[in-house]
């Protein structure tokens, strides 16, 4: 880290020495009007007039005196102001993860609570501006950025139960999809085209092959490639997009395209591997412009798998063993931008976020991995991505600068290496937002804020659902992962489920133990740079309050003046 200085000193030491010189001229003039009649002063001069002229060269130095260092004073504040950043909770770092010299995006992110339990949340904006935070059997929708949340889906064409959620908008089409797994046997899927006022649903939507788990869905434009082009081409008059939907077996990973909107998923099968080897447990469905698809598999190298042809065929590219990936680990995520750059975001060995990228479409990928997190970030969990224009990216993830507590014993009585799932009972964790506008340079610069005041959790996260704990309740309690996605004017919507709420948030010695919840909370950026060029600098969606909220002395006053008017 760079050298820092006092900056307040210095200042305080130029104001103490314009105050001198002000004392010291307020000194020096009473010695003068007690020497007036011992000195000739300004030769025919009376010595009256000569003592008033020379009081008033006297007091205009001492002006200009003053007026010169109280221009240096400000001339320090002002250079204080830019070269510092005071508040701890922003990062600017290189693609090492260490500080530079460079003032901070100027931007802030607006909090909303969604009322309902949130682990593994899904979040998408409708272009009417309504969100979508899908959790559970519950589809939650605010059209009025944040301040209520009202159910919306429909209990007869959606599904009154779930062994894993997951949902999706399609950012072309604003079709909604609510995506429900039923047991391990099959996915009832049901969608809506106006905002979550009406619904369409298939009880059976699973593909083929029944027994599925860790279902993902997406969607993204037809290519010109391969088989599935020409029926892709046919089909827009009954859906625009392709759609896609993924779930594991113990056989490996299963992908299904879908002709007719997600209605139906015939076409498709497994795509690679066991899921013990390079077929395991994946990630989200990315797409990109030219329709490109994307899959993550959870594997020691990191590894995405890719089809150029609207799911017919997948092929698999590994990067990133300069830095590896924890064990256990949870999912890694691909973003792409309007010109199809890829960007694969995971949690690297050593617990910092880490980045690969591809500028021709997944084919080849960089294999010198690039730091995204602070390096006093020891240890972090759920990276998630999305991206706008050419090299303008942003990235959450949950994350801890406790680095007091790396060697301290873990829940095993271990020495803590930093991994989340055997995290120390008193160590803190919570939610990073990251952007970069320059992710394509060769030395791109990330803006890194940590956006929540109290912790989203307490002590360790299971990362393997067969080794979780008990900790005053299942510390599985924050499930899977969370979610980013921007809407059509490139501002940042992040969904989380938070752990750390009630008492566990004021109480300065809360525990691991009384970190238990999963609440819906979402965070989306009020002012600060849009991912799209020609959008530039955003204004906050949500209008200022026009009234301020009295304080507590305010309150106090008034209760008094109550209670005066009562008795007489």
């Amino acid at each position: 880290m760079d050298e820092e200085f006092d900056k307040s000193a210095t200042i305080d030491d130029a104001a103490v020495a314009a105050d001198d010189a002000i004392l010291d001229a307020e000194i020096i003039d009473e010695p003068l009007g007690e020497q007036k009649s011992n000195l000739p002063i300004f030769g025919t001069l009376s010595t009256n007039a000569a003592v008033a002229i020379g009081l008033v060269i006297l007091l205009l130095s001492s002006t200009i005196l003053y007026t010169i260092m109280s221009s240096d004073k400000g001339g320090l504040e002002a250079d204080s102001e830019i070269n510092s950043v005071d508040d701890p909770t922003v990062f600017v770092t290189d693609s090492s993860g260490m500080p530079v010299d460079e003032a901070p995006l100027d931007m802030d992110f607006i909090f909303s609570d969604v009322g309902e339990t949130g682990k593994e949340p899904s979040i998408g904006i409708t272009s009417s501006g309504c969100i979508f935070f899908i959790a559970m059997e519950k589809v939650m929708r605010s059209c009025d950025h944040g301040k209520a949340w009202q159910e919306t889906q429909d209990p007869v064409q959606c599904s009154p139960t779930t062994s894993d959620p997951y949902g999706w908008v399609d950012p072309i089409t604003d079709r909604i999809f609510n995506v429900q797994m039923i047991g391990l046997e099959t996915s009832w899927i049901c969608w809506s085209d106006d905002d979550g006022e009406s619904w369409l649903g298939n009880p059976h939507d699973s593909g083929t092959t029944p027994i599925n788990d860790h279902i993902k869905l997406a969607s993204g434009p037809w290519t010109g490639t391969g088989p599935y082009a020409a029926i892709g081409s046919l089909s827009t008059n009954l859906y625009e997009t392709a759609v896609y939907y993924c779930y594991n077996k113990l056989a490996g990973i299963f992908c299904f395209t879908s002709f007719d909107g997600g209605a139906t998923f015939e076409a498709g099968g497994q795509i690679i591997g066991l899921a013990t080897t390079n077929g395991g447990l994946h990630g989200a469905i990315s797409t990109a412009a030219d329709g490109t698809v994307y899959v993550t598999p959870r594997v020691a190298t990191p590894t995405v798998i890719v089809s150029k042809d609207n799911g017919f065929s997948w092929f698999e590219r590994s990067m990133g063993e300069d830095v590896g990936t924890p064990n256990p680990r949870k999912n890694s995520e691909v973003s792409a931008d309007t010109e199809s750059n890829a960007y694969h975001i995971w949690t690297g060995a050593d617990e910092g976020v880490y980045m690969s990228r591809s500028i021709d479409s997944g084919e080849t990928w960089e294999q010198e991995s690039i730091r995204i997190s602070p390096k006093g970030i020891i240890s972090s969990v759920f990276p998630q991505t999305d991206a706008g224009d050419p090299g303008r990216i942003a990235i959450t993830y949950l994350g801890s600068e406790d680095s007091a507590m790396i060697g301290q014993p873990d829940i095993d009585g271990n020495p803590w290496d930093g991994n989340a799932h055997y995290a120390v009972n008193n160590i803190t964790y919570h939610l990073y937002i990251t952007y970069s506008l320059n992710a394509l340079d060769e030395n791109p610069t990330f803006h890194t804020k940590r956006v929540t005041d109290d912790p989203v959790q307490m002590g360790s996260i299971c990362l393997n659902s067969g080794d979780c704990r008990d900790i005053g309740g299942s510390n599985r309690n924050l499930l899977d992962f969370n979610d980013l996605h921007i809407n059509r004017e490139g501002r940042v919507y992040v969904a989380f489920a938070d752990g750390c709420t009630g008492e566990c948030a004021t109480n300065e010695n809360a525990t691991a133990a009384d970190s238990r919840d999963g609440r819906g909370s979402v965070y989306f950026m009020a002012n600060g740079p849009s991912l799209y060029v020609e959008v530039g600098e955003m204004m906050s969606p949500v209008a200022p309050s026009t009234t301020e909220e009295p304080d507590k002395m305010t309150i106090a006053l008034q209760l008094e003046v109550a209670r005066e008017e009562i008795d007489e």
